[in-house]
């Protein structure tokens, strides 16, 4: 894990609406996968008597086949590396939300112990460990029911942009050039993972003796 760096994975249209508008987006949890995870995210709002409780995901360390194929599928994929203490900085003194590591709990631990419900936003099984996720947490007890909430960040928040291992080269340029002509994206640095297909590992399975 690198404390430095939060990383997002999710698609070309959601980066593009990050860098045109300066704004990252909390959603819904009732639309998540794992819908063990968005249970108690559900019965967090239920016994906390919220009216709403949105989440936006991270992950704390370096890129693996599992985030990409999992979070950012498809060539239009893509993860965004934040500078872990920038970004934080657009939420820290805001009221209603919460930022924590998410903690992994194994089942036969979960039987002999009581969750708190105070924790139930940053608990999933063990199993998913590998993700080593981080959560920003909204939630509100008055007022209506977003689905979504936007908040302000700064460009300069963002360490590197990496596109889909599985967007083909030729068409790499064209995405990089097209992402750098948003304004103020123009020295953001943008590659292309190279997970599935590194020159220099191949390279290296040649020269064995």
């Amino acid at each position: 894990m690198d404390s430095r760096y939060l990383r997002r994975y999710a698609n070309l249209t959601a980066l593009i609406y990050l860098l045109s508008e300066r704004k990252i987006t909390l959603l819904d949890p009732a639309s998540w996968d794992d819908t063990n995870d968005s249970h108690f995210l559900a019965v967090y709002r239920r016994k906390k008597r919220l009216k709403c409780v949105l989440a936006l995901c991270f992950t704390q360390t370096e890129e693996s086949y599992h985030h990409w194929r999992v979070f950012a599928p498809g060539s239009d994929g893509v993860c965004i590396r934040f500078k872990r203490s920038d970004l934080l900085k657009a939420v820290r003194d805001r009221s209603g939300f919460r930022q924590e590591s998410v903690t992994y709990v194994k089942l036969g631990k979960a039987r002999r112990t009581s969750l708190a419900t105070e924790e139930l936003p940053f608990v999933k099984r063990f199993a998913f460990a590998h993700e080593s996720e981080f959560r920003v947490i909204y939630e509100s007890e008055t007022g209506r029911e977003p689905k979504l909430l936007d908040i302000p960040i700064s460009l300069s928040s963002i360490g590197k942009v990496t596109l889909s291992p599985w967007l083909q080269p030729p068409l790499f340029h064209n995405v990089k050039k097209m992402l750098q002509s948003i304004k103020g994206c123009s020295g953001l640095t943008i590659q292309r993972s190279t997970l599935i297909s590194n020159a220099e590992w191949k390279a290296l399975g040649d020269a064995s003796s």
